[in-house]
């Protein structure tokens, strides 16, 4: 019996993507899996393209992953908001002749919730009204093997000790070019191994790493029920970390799978110039949090040497204009992180 799989994706004026993403998810090979797309209040046209998709009436834009198929149309949708979410105590959208590919949750958030809440919503949501084995959380800038869920389910199920799985995620504008292979800690903090190497197939062979990119990470129920969901405080960059490293220091193990290829756009909402500015700001004040919950001496003795080093080339580049960051306000961000972590020895 094949485990079951929740695969949870979150949209925000973003249909485009989501629908390239959705036509990749129904054309994999792993038999037991949903979907739940959560829509963060778009303002675009996103409900009603979702809807044409899944009715057959529009196709997304030509992949260069996969070819488009019509024979799984019309895709059956079950819309309910979040607010009838906290209210659903048993599974009533779903019946034992519908399967996987033919059905699609569509949860309408009233507000933007961000990336945590967003998330946390449909996983409140699919765990007490179909009971998962596995919540997968996949971002809609991606596109998935087909088997790429049969070979994470196949890793998880392999140790129950492992609680998160991560998979070889590519650059979809480049698929040379390696997005992430896993959570590691370098220089105190979070990174993720491999981004921006060529692919040579040097993480061509299964290892144990601290966790996996929210982008597409495989969380075991169990896990999830010791350490709790995503951290809603972050709102946006850092969440995945957190939670990352919360399950390796409750003893849970992750492993990394190259055998479970996805091609990730990263950052579609947040590299764009007109918000790099904040993301600079906040990634620095998310970083510094969850070094200071988690980290032990050496790990933030080694993240105070890289922060000097990047908050000073980051203040440079504002100086002689070569980046738009608000001076005092990344400076305040870097005097509270340095206060903070010298309280937390």
């Amino acid at each position: 019996m094949n485990p079951l799989v929740s695969i949870i994706i979150l949209n925000w004026n973003g249909w485009q993507d989501t629908l390239e993403c959705l036509e990749s998810i129904y054309q994999i090979t792993y038999p037991n899996y949903q979907v739940i797309l959560v829509d963060n209040h778009s303002q675009d046209q996103s409900l009603e393209k979702i809807r044409e998709y899944c009715q057959g009436k529009i196709t997304p834009t030509e992949s260069k992953f996969h070819t488009y198929n019509p024979e799984n149309k019309p895709i059956k949708i079950h819309e309910l908001t979040n607010q009838e979410t906290e209210n659903k105590t048993k599974q009533t959208e779903t019946n034992k002749t519908e399967t996987p590919n033919n059905h699609l949750t569509l949860i309408k958030n009233d507000k933007n919730y961000g990336f945590a809440q967003g998330n946390n919503i449909a996983i409140k949501y699919t765990q007490k009204t179909h009971h998962p084995d596995y919540i997968l959380l996949l971002n809609n800038d991606t596109v998935v093997n087909p088997k790429f869920l049969t070979e994470m389910v196949k890793v998880a199920e392999s140790d129950e000790e492992v609680g998160i799985v991560g998979g070889k995620l590519l650059n979809a504008f480049n698929p040379q070019i390696i997005d992430s292979t896993g959570h590691v800690v370098s220089w105190g903090r979070i990174i993720d191994r491999g981004h921006g190497e060529v692919d040579k197939g040097q993480y061509d062979h299964e290892l144990g790493v601290m966790g996996a990119m929210a982008a597409c990470a495989l969380y075991k129920k169990e896990m999830l029920r010791d350490t709790g969901l995503l951290d809603t405080s972050y709102v946006t960059l850092g969440e995945d970390a957190d939670l990352s490293w919360r399950a390796h220091n409750l003893g849970w193990k992750a492993l990394y799978t190259p055998d479970a290829i996805v091609y990730h756009k990263r950052g579609r909402s947040i590299t764009k110039k007109s918000v790099i500015p904040k993301m600079t700001v906040l990634s620095l004040k998310n970083t510094a949090k969850y070094v200071i919950r988690y980290g032990n001496f050496h790990d933030k003795i080694l993240f105070l040497l890289l922060m000097t080093k990047e908050g000073l080339f980051v203040l440079a580049g504002s100086l002689m204009g070569r980046n738009e960051t608000d001076r005092s306000e990344y400076f305040n961000t870097l005097m509270e992180s340095y206060l903070k972590i010298f309280k937390s020895f």
